[in-house]
Parts: C-alpha cells; structure tokens; sequence
C-alpha cells in the first residue's frame, strides 16, 4: 500500500520504534496521520508537522486498556473528521514482568481491542469498506525471551491473532499483517524486570546481543507496509525485512 495520501492512525505512535516510524511515514506523504498515545507530547507532535507541511498530523490521548465501548467513541470522532481511514497500526507495548496483568493488558488486550472497535467502521458485513491492520508484535512471540515468559507469552498472543485476523479478510474484508522487531536500542530494553526475579539482569544479558536502531526497523516497517501483504509475519531484526513463515502451520477443520 502505498502511503502518499492515505489515512493512517498510529496507536502508541510517539514510542521509542513508534515515533522514528511516524517520521518515516510522515515523510512518505499520507494525507493524515492520526496518533492515539497515552502520553501527550507537543513537541513530538510539532516535529512531525514539520517535517512535511503538506501532512495532516493530530493527536488524541489514548489508554489501550479502555473498555472497548470507549475506544469505538474516539474512532467514530476521528472517521467522521476524515471519512475514511486506510491503516491502522496498532503499537502499544510495555516490557515488565512484575506488571503481569498489566503486560497482557497492553500488549495483548489493547491490541484485540482497539482492533475490535474498528471493525465497526470497517467490517463488510456491515457494510464497510474494509481495511488493512498492522500489528506491531515482537520476535519474542516465536522465540521467547524466557526469562520475560508474560511479555513473550502477551506477543505470541498478539501474533496468533493477526494471524487469524488475516485468514479472516474474506468475511470482515480487514487484511492483517505483524511487525516484529528483533533486538532495537529504545528505551524499552535499557532496564526491565524479569518474572520473579529469575534474572536481575536480563536487560544486561539482552543487550549483549547484536541489536539495530529504532531508525532502521522504522524504514523497514514502511517498507511492510508498502508491500501490504495479507498474513505476513514480517521479522524485523539487525537492519533487515525477512517475511518468515509460521514454525507451526495447520488449517483449522472446524
């Protein structure tokens, strides 16, 4: 899908990988860039419109972890503002595993949805006109980091459901793919705790490894989306864009 003049929102796109992206997809000329965040930072903000006159950025503060209900009433404020809109890129992520419930609040919950409540708008059984879905996940959601299982677990989760969500497409006419990020240097990997304390210093240990820039993975990112390929599970790790296939793959007989 090509970016230049089309509607995008940007859950949690002022994030370490999240705000890099929203200038690489500021640059590539959308005609709207909606960022839902929890955090408000006009200074973010003012740099992305900056950056090209000709893109419309706004910002509404967004908690994931809002009942379903609340988030389908900010999307209705924002599609009847631009009518229609082209991508949702849901990103919201936190790395702490003394925060359990938390974690699979946003990680996963958040995800499910913020993606549920567009449906509303979007699903061609209701008479929408469909839409395209990118789901920021994680490698860790097919090779866990185990010493963080609750954040492995919450991203595996997040991917299983993307999957589904594009095997979905015929019915909802919603297509889905996830992005999932290797090792990046953001502030998320700098310093998190580990369930129970199995490794106090995991964060250490993580960042002995090879890692990439939030730059890097922002440039591959909009090159997935460009290549908007339905079920693509896009890894995302050391500066590169590699579409893996599924280490479990079977179709359901239901």
């Amino acid at each position: 899908m090509a970016i230049a003049n089309k509607n995008i929102i940007f859950v949690a796109g002022l994030g370490g990988i999240g705000f890099d992206t929203s200038r690489e997809i500021v640059k590539s000329g959308p005609k709207n860039l909606v960022i839902l965040d929890r955090i408000d930072n006009p200074a973010a903000i003012a740099e992305l419109k900056a950056l090209n006159p000709k893109v419309t950025v706004t910002f509404y503060p967004y908690d994931v972890t809002v009942p379903v209900a609340e988030t389908t009433k900010l999307l209705k404020t924002i599609f009847d503002k631009l009518k229609t809109v082209d991508l949702l890129i849901n990103g919201a992520g936190i790395l702490d595993d003394y925060q359990i419930e938390r974690t699979i609040a946003v990680n996963f919950t958040g995800t499910v949805n913020t993606t549920t409540a567009i449906m509303a708008f979007w699903d061609k059984r209701k008479g929408g006109p469909g839409g395209v879905i990118a789901n920021i996940c994680s490698v860790t959601g097919f090779n866990a980091i185990y010493q963080v299982p609750v954040y492995s677990a919450s991203k595996a989760a997040a991917l299983s459901f993307t999957n589904s969500l594009a095997k979905l497409a015929p019915i909802t006419g919603v297509t889905a793919y996830s992005i999932n990020p290797g090792i990046t240097k953001t502030t998320l990997v700098h310093k998190f705790n580990s369930w129970l304390d199995v490794e106090p210093r995991v964060a250490e240990l993580l960042l002995e490894h090879p890692t990439q820039t939030s730059l890097e993975c922002a440039q591959n990112f909009v090159k997935a989306i460009e290549a908007n390929q339905n079920g693509a599970i896009w890894k995302l790790d050391l500066g590169t864009l590699e579409a893996i296939e599924w280490t479990k793959h079977w179709d359901s007989h239901i």
